[in-house]
């Protein structure tokens, strides 16, 4: 029996990650999907109950579990807390302690939400990309790192950009294995005319790629690429990157898509064990109004029964049911277009839950 726990965290996490659990909860009666699900609270919430955005015993459950089901950290209520505490240490805490060095975020364009994007359709219709972010490294992670007092008095904050050859190497081989099942083709973003720390990254990730011959490398810096996911994005198929890099280019690639509601994640360990959030933030300012969006949450427990649970074809029903519902016209707030159905929250989990029932 495999182990899920359910940390919706803070503001719409709350409410997408209810339609997600409904979804599990109709794979396990109607598809006799074997988990069990445990409850408990990270982020913002859990400092106000338990004075820390990462209790010991929620990074406890945490690894004991088999996988994670993440809705969202964060909002204004926590900005002025000491940075040690804000929710956010919550999100980074659990990527930390688990080992989740692998994120994966698919940037994928469903063909009925092409008028969506701020792009013209014929620039982005069929995309289909892969971010591959090395997510326990980097400036994110670097020591030395803080605010200090210089002689002269004035304040001076610094952080430190930091990747072993071991890290660099165990994220590309994810990235090139990935495209294996893909099509074959891997773009590794850095900034090696300027930072020696990812000099170092062109090095080995070149090194890695000789053990794939069948698949297609290519390196672009990180600016360039920023402007190419608008120019042209259908070029890219698998990106691989560091953290601050694939932090910003995923997020830039999202927006592709129509909407950044739209789009899960996966952030695995070498175990397999992983984490699965939708990308977008906590939305205080949306928080129980019930208009969230919350197939991204739900397309990530489809990641999850893919990479950790090992059940790609109960993956591949709830798709299924999301492409459906689309199909059907029905459209949350942020995928709404003229001629389509506006629903909420729970009525696009709903939506999506019946065409399981009945897909």
């Amino acid at each position: 029996m495999k182990k899920i726990l359910v940390l919706p965290g803070d503001g719409i996490g709350q409410e997408i990650v209810a339609e997600a659990v409904k979804v599990i909860t109709v794979l396990q009666q109607q598809h006799g999907l074997q988990v069990t699900l445990e409850h408990d609270v990270v982020g913002g919430t859990a400092y106000d109950q338990k004075g820390s955005p990462l209790p010991d015993d929620v990074l406890a459950k945490a690894k004991a579990a088999d996988a994670v089901l993440l809705g969202a950290v964060g909002g204004s209520k926590w900005e002025s807390l000491p940075i040690a505490v804000r929710p956010e240490k919550g999100l980074l805490g659990l990527r930390a302690g688990l080992g989740l060095f692998a994120n994966l975020r698919p940037a994928l364009l469903y063909p009925q939400l092409a008028s969506a994007s701020t792009l013209k359709p014929e620039v982005v219709a069929g995309l289909d990309i892969l971010i591959v972010r090395e997510l326990t490294g980097d400036i994110y992670f670097g020591q030395p790192r803080g605010v200090r007092t210089l002689p002269n008095g004035e304040r001076e904050g610094f952080n430190t950009m930091v990747y072993r050859e071991s890290e660099i190497e165990r994220i590309a081989r994810v990235a090139f294995d990935s495209a294996r099942k893909r099509n074959k083709k891997v773009c590794s973003v850095d900034k090696a005319n300027v930072l020696e720390c990812t000099e170092l990254w062109r090095e080995v990730v070149t090194r890695v790629a000789k053990d794939y011959p069948d698949v297609q490398l290519s390196h672009m810096y990180v600016d360039n690429a920023a402007m190419q996911l608008v120019r042209a994005p259908k070029q890219f198929d698998v990106m691989v990157t560091g953290n601050i890099f694939g932090d910003i280019l995923s997020d830039e690639a999202s927006m592709l898509t129509g909407s950044i509601g739209m789009l899960p994640s996966a952030s695995l360990n070498e175990k397999g064990q992983g984490m699965y959030e939708p990308i977008h933030g906590s939305a205080p300012d949306i928080a129980g109004k019930g208009i969230a969006n919350p197939i991204a949450t739900i397309l990530s427990v489809a990641m999850m029964l893919r990479y950790s649970l090992a059940q790609p074809e109960l993956a591949d029903h709830i798709e299924r049911a999301v492409r459906k519902v689309l199909d059907q016209g029905y459209r949350t707030a942020d995928i709404y277009t003229d001629g389509t159905t506006k629903v909420g929250t729970m009525q696009m989990g709903d939506a999506i839950i019946a065409a399981l029932r009945h897909g």
